[in-house]
């Protein structure tokens, strides 16, 4: 045996299943096709075959608690038995939960659904827990408990993982009547909570329990600070606990951090590698730090050779101390690359899945621990890396040349608003209230079944093109009869408002089998950014002009914008997030133009990522919406005076970005109000918008 074994873990897997088992057999249940016990078949399968690859992979313990039905905030809610007034009828079961999370059950029976809103800045979504003054919290959920006996009974060493219990109440929103509750003040009734529920877990026998805190990599209220301590305190005394933090660093809290009574800590490294060497001098000499080498939330292959340099002098302090893990939850990482049998074998040794990077932390803790072979193997498994960096396919000169020659920081419209909304209304003659529509028609199950057979070769060009344009000519004649201002073409063309333009951008591929969870049963297959991008020839042109030509009424252009592109895909590693913006800006800056050249006035660049996209420090907000609104404005910025640019953004709340929308300087803004009784009109009000909006 190895003297100071550097012990392996995950954060987290995908529940979804290889090939979206949880996904079909969610969508079944819920359309009262197979039994609940068919259902629970499936969850169990998933569990024990990633259990299983966690084992086979060498993993040192086997992650449990990870797995959920819908979501795993979701799934805290239950276990801590904190159900919203109206979901509750009687002891919790399975379709309590999908009652929460989609308003209504297996038997058809409804009430409000709970909110859902984005984990951190993912694409992940979680439903909102809900909290008053009255709650109770009431351990009687058995699924944790449930899985981990069975994970024990397989033989594995479990490292079960829970949501803390100061994220779960800062991910959470007020629902009391009285304006001045503080969630917060529910802490002792929550900690009660979760000392049942390591006592639990400790007669199991469980020595290491995960504890997510990822808030902490947030600029927090000092009174939310200060409230660790006495939590951390009052779980002292069960299993060993691992306090976890990720997507950001925690260097700004590590001096509070290292008074926690708790065993260890987990940093992302990926994220913020320059305070592994902080963190790990700062940690008590009992504490254990693992370290999040791998990266979670993305797609690339790790530089084994470079962490092994990184780490050497991190083990040599830290010894058996020292543990390795990926960043954060694989939860964010599709499942298994060699499913993916179309890629281009050069660019598929470019990436690890989860499967592949659960190898990578096993190959790099044997590095790491002295083995020559791995430390030959890292070397070898990192030249992919450096051989890709010289790819001339990948760094594209002129594409590069380009970017350097372009202004960013100076890309405003030439022509002023009050001056262009003349011009354009000259132009279009549109009444006092245009009405006009955000895009997208309903995608049908013959559309998808058109583009299935197209893409399967069952369906030649000409007959889809075909079939599509008769898609389009539906769309107008509707919008037509119901005296619509503005058209659209319905975008029955594209299976996705990012991917079609990944799909059609040189500098992106798309995967058959890269799925990862959205939120629920509902799964995206992100493009992968892999080399500069640029767009060769036009994209949406053949449509838009189409469309146009069936009516005398504006048709609008429809365009994703950069920022959103970006965001919703797995981008590059080697070059800045801004840099890669900046390149799908000046494509479709190009785009902008050719439709404006063949007769389209207004052209709508949506937006809908651009809040998202924030960093998780307020503090980064300001540098992140300079380079956002510039790219928004250079591929606005070939559109003439005349030429009316549309933004469509769809958030729950405006004032923190009001300003970055104003500066994007669109001549029209379109908003989704329905779901907040016109509330959100307020920031714009209040801010005084100077160009026009659309609820």
């Amino acid at each position: 045996m190895t003297i100071n074994k550097t012990k392996t873990h995950i954060l987290g897997f995908p529940r979804i299943g290889k090939k979206r088992e949880l996904k079909f057999a969610l969508e079944k249940y819920w359309r009262q096709e197979i039994s609940q016990s068919e259902l629970l078949d499936v969850g169990s399968k998933i569990r024990i075959e990633n259990w299983q690859l966690q084992q086979q992979t060498g993993l040192d313990f086997v992650t449990v608690g990870d797995f959920a039905w819908y979501d795993h905030v979701l799934g805290t809610s239950l276990l801590l038995g904190h159900i919203p007034k109206r979901h509750q009828h009687g002891f919790p079961t399975l379709d309590t939960l999908f009652g929460i999370a989609r308003g209504k059950t297996a038997t058809g029976c409804g009430c409000a659904a709970g909110d859902m809103t984005k984990w951190f800045n993912t694409n992940y979504h979680y439903i909102v827990p809900e909290f008053s003054a009255d709650d109770r919290f009431t351990v009687s959920w058995p699924q944790l408990f449930e899985e981990v006996a069975q994970a024990q009974a397989a033989g594995h060493q479990v490292k079960p993982v829970l949501l803390g219990p100061l994220s779960y109440l800062w991910l959470g929103t007020e629902k009391d009547e009285d304006p001045n509750f503080d969630r917060l003040s529910l802490l002792p009734r929550l900690i009660a909570a979760y000392q049942h529920i390591l006592s639990k877990l400790k007669a199991l026998g469980v020595e290491w329990v995960q504890i997510d805190e990822p808030i902490l990599s947030l600029e927090l209220p000092t009174n939310w600070i200060h409230s660790f301590k006495l939590t951390y305190q009052m779980l002292r005394g069960y299993s060993k606990l691992l306090l976890a933090t990720y997507f950001d660093d925690v260097t700004s809290q590590l001096d509070k951090i290292v008074e926690l009574n708790v065993d260890g800590i987990h940093i992302d490294a990926v994220s913020s590698p320059s305070q592994l060497s902080q963190v790990a001098n700062a940690i008590p000499n009992h504490w254990v730090l693992s370290a999040g080498v791998i990266n979670g939330r993305n797609v690339w292959r790790a530089d084994l050779a470079s962490w092994l340099e990184v780490l050497t002098p991190i083990k040599a302090l830290l010894g058996e101390r020292l543990w390795l893990a990926s960043s954060c939850s694989l939860l964010h990482s599709p499942i298994e690359l060699s499913q993916e049998s179309k890629l281009n074998p050069e660019v598929k040794q470019w990436f690890a899945f989860a499967h592949e990077k659960c190898h990578e932390l096993s190959l790099l803790a044997r590095a790491l621990d002295g083995e020559d072979e791995a430390k030959a193997q890292c070397r070898t498994y990192s030249e992919v890396i450096h051989s890709r960096q010289k790819n001339t396919e990948v760094n594209n000169s002129e594409v590069q040349q380009r970017v350097n020659n372009t202004d960013f920081s100076n890309s405003s419209r030439t022509v002023s608003f009050s001056q262009r909304k003349v011009l354009q209304q000259n132009k279009l003659q549109l009444p006092l209230y245009p009405t006009t529509t955000i895009g997208s028609f309903p995608q049908t199950g013959e559309i998808r079944t058109q583009r299935r057979d197209f893409k399967a070769g069952r369906l030649d060009k000409t007959s889809y093109d075909a079939a599509m344009k008769a898609q389009i000519r539906d769309a107008i004649a509707r919008q037509e009869r119901l005296g619509l201002d503005v058209l659209v073409h319905g975008e029955a063309e594209r299976n996705d408002m990012v991917e079609y333009f990944a799909e059609h951008l040189a500098g992106f591929v798309s995967t058959q089998f890269g799925w990862v969870q959205s939120y629920g049963s509902r799964c995206v297959k992100p493009a992968i950014v892999v080399s500069d991008i640029y767009r060769s020839q036009p994209i949406t042109l053949e449509w838009a002009s189409y469309a146009q030509s069936l009516t005398d009424k504006p048709v609008k252009g429809m365009l994703t914008g950069p920022v959103t592109i970006l965001a919703w895909t797995f981008p590059r590693e080697d070059i800045s997030k801004q840099e890669i913006a900046n390149q799908i800006a000046l494509a479709l800056r190009d785009e902008v133009d050719d439709l404006q050249q063949q007769g389209i006035a207004i052209i709508q660049i949506d937006e809908p990522a651009l809040r998202e996209g924030l960093p998780l420090k307020e503090s980064q907000w300001e540098a992140y919406l300079t380079w956002a609104v510039n790219a928004f404005k250079v591929a606005a910025g070939s559109a003439k005076p005349e030429t009316q640019i549309h933004t469509h953004m769809c958030y729950s709340e405006f004032n923190h970005i009001i300003s970055a929308v104003a500066d994007l300087d669109a001549d029209v803004i379109t908003i989704e109000t329905s779901r907040s009784d016109m509330a959100l009109l307020g920031a714009f009000e209040a801010f005084n918008y100077p160009n026009d909006i659309g609820p």
